[in-house]
């Protein structure tokens, strides 16, 4: 799992695989948009295809690209638990600020006033 976060870590793979949600892509495709060099594209599909995310295939002298998504649902799986538990911690940050706005104590202590 380490791989794949590390792999999502950059902006430039992460366009590269958002790229090739819409289809297979050539190696020079992929590097087209960041007028980078082919060995420097190489390097990223590398940690790409080390974490699993995409699948190169060599077809004569042309390297084709294609997205590999079970990495990327096991990832958001992951980060799904975080999301509810965000989610409530917001909520209830919420419920704190409105009930505070409204002069209302949340939790009123021995003497204090609502």
């Amino acid at each position: 799992m380490s791989s794949v976060f590390h792999a999502l870590g950059d902006a430039t793979r992460r366009r590269m695989l958002r790229d090739l949600s819409r289809g297979e892509r050539t190696v020079s495709e992929l590097a087209e948009p960041f007028e980078m060099s082919l060995a420097a594209a190489s390097k990223h599909i590398k940690v790409l295809e080390n974490a699993g995310l995409i699948r190169r295939e060599v077809r004569g002298r042309t390297h084709l690209c294609r997205l590999e998504p079970g990495p990327l649902a096991s990832a958001h799986e992951w980060l799904s638990f975080y999301e509810r538990f965000w989610t409530g911690r917001l909520d209830a940050l919420e419920e704190l600020l409105r009930k505070e706005k409204t002069g209302v104590s949340p939790n009123p202590t021995k003497g204090e006033k609502k």
